[in-house]
């Protein structure tokens, strides 16, 4: 990183924390000591209001906010900038309402002739696969703050009325989910979002313990009902690849012994999803129970084979 760049950095740091030390900035910077010394030399320099604090607890302070620059990115952060863009393409919703088509607008505008250049050229170089958005989700905005906010929300879900607390969402194989606690059934649930049809906000207060909860930790939310059927099934490395690329809350991967298995739960009702899911997983997988669900993959199989 050039000096200019770290020095602009270093006054954004400090900025954010007023109080820092010697090794704040060479942890944040990965610079030496001799170096983090010169930088704050070079931004006395410039007239940044830092004073020195001696003893025990010692190290640096601003004495009030400094008005920042204006950012700047070198040649290499708008490439990536840009093409981190393309993922936008496929979706015809975003939480925010935004299209890729404004925002390509925006960019390319602001961007000098040889950036402009510099892109069309790699684009002649860089392909990326889209997964297309199927169906669309127009209530992506406010499920996202009302996770962010911890609100919750009335909704409409498949012509049903529930009340959920939403905690994050997110896209997968061409559809938007969100992750909620049901505040009806008490249980933690997946909602496929071009399913609402509305979303209202309430005054219901969300229960305590859901204010920390992020996508990280929200599958310990997950509690299957009283009816849910306990699945075991075998997967080789291939299998746990696919595994890996697509999975729910109601399954994970256990290693025993030599052998790796994908285990969980599934609901009565959900057994047509759970067959697609095996079909997915092809031969990389094998049954282990409940052993009546091999009849039921068989069964899809001679389904398909019918229909060719």
């Amino acid at each position: 990183m050039k000096k200019s760049e770290r020095i602009n950095q270093i006054l954004r740091f400090i900025n954010q924390k007023q109080h820092f030390t010697l090794q704040d900035l060479m942890q944040e910077f990965q610079i030496s000591k001799r170096t983090a010394l010169r930088d704050i030399a070079s931004l006395e320099e410039i007239g940044a209001p830092i004073y020195a604090e001696y003893g025990r607890y010692g190290g640096y302070r601003l004495l009030n906010q400094m008005k920042l620059p204006p950012i700047y990115f070198n040649n290499q952060e708008i490439l990536a900038l840009y093409f981190a863009m393309q993922s936008l393409r496929s979706f015809s919703n975003l939480p925010f309402q935004v299209s890729y088509r404004t925002i390509h607008e925006k960019f390319i505008n602001v961007l000098s002739e040889w950036q402009k250049q510099e892109i069309e050229r790699m684009q002649n170089r860089v392909s990326f696969q889209h997964t297309v958005q199927i169906k669309e989700s127009i209530y992506l905005e406010i499920l996202l703050m009302a996770a962010v906010q911890n609100i919750v929300l009335k909704i409409t879900y498949q012509n049903s009325l529930r009340t959920i607390h939403p905690i994050a969402i997110y896209v997968m194989k061409g559809y938007w989910y969100c992750q909620a606690y049901d505040m009806d059934k008490t249980a933690y649930r997946v909602f496929r979002c071009d399913r609402i049809s509305s979303a209202e906000i309430t005054s219901i207060q969300p229960l305590e313990e859901l204010k920390e909860i992020t996508k990280q930790n929200s599958h310990s939310l997950w509690k299957p009902s009283e009816n849910a059927i306990k699945f075991k099934w075998l997967i080789n490395q291939a299998g746990i690849e696919l595994f890996q690329q697509e999975h729910y809350p109601s399954m994970e991967l256990i290693y025993e012994l030599e052998n790796s298995y994908i285990i969980g739960t599934y609901e009565p009702n959900e057994l047509g999803f759970i067959i697609k899911y095996l079909a997915r997983l092809g031969q990389t997988v094998k049954i282990i129970e409940p052993t009546n669900l091999k009849e039921t993959l068989r069964q899809y199989y001679r389904d398909i084979l019918e229909n060719i």
